[in-house]
């Protein structure tokens, strides 16, 4: 059995996350991205979205992250982004509210941050 993955899930304040997991799930500029073990080492850049991490023991963890990276060396996964949320920590009357003022002001990637928290609060409920 391959080892496996050492993931670090980090926002610009804080580890989110860290622990050890099958498989990661991740949105970059190239597309979707999954991660298992032995994967090819690579360097890509995220773009607002869910990450979805599968730690060998308990349920999946989604956190919906801003812009950042994603790096993959010798099973180890480093997601680095401004922003991470986990599913329990997105208030959804604010995302809501995010959501109405990137669309008010026509950014593009506000909408896809704000819409990224949203999907986590949905599919929570």
């Amino acid at each position: 059995m391959a080892d496996p993955l050492q993931i670090e899930l980090v926002s610009a304040d804080r580890v989110v996350w860290s622990g050890e997991a099958s498989e990661v799930l991740a949105r970059t500029v190239e597309g979707d991205l999954g991660v298992l073990a032995d994967h090819a080492p690579l360097l890509s850049l995220l773009v607002p979205g869910v990450v979805v991490i599968t730690p060998l023991e308990g349920d999946q963890i989604k956190a919906a992250v801003a812009e950042g990276f994603i790096s993959v060396a010798n099973n180890r996964v480093s997601i680095l982004s401004e922003d991470a949320f986990l599913a329990d920590e997105v208030d959804a009357a604010a995302a809501r509210a995010e959501l109405e003022a990137a669309e008010a002001d026509e950014d593009a990637t506000a909408i896809l941050r704000a819409e990224a928290k949203l999907s986590l609060v949905d599919k929570a409920s």
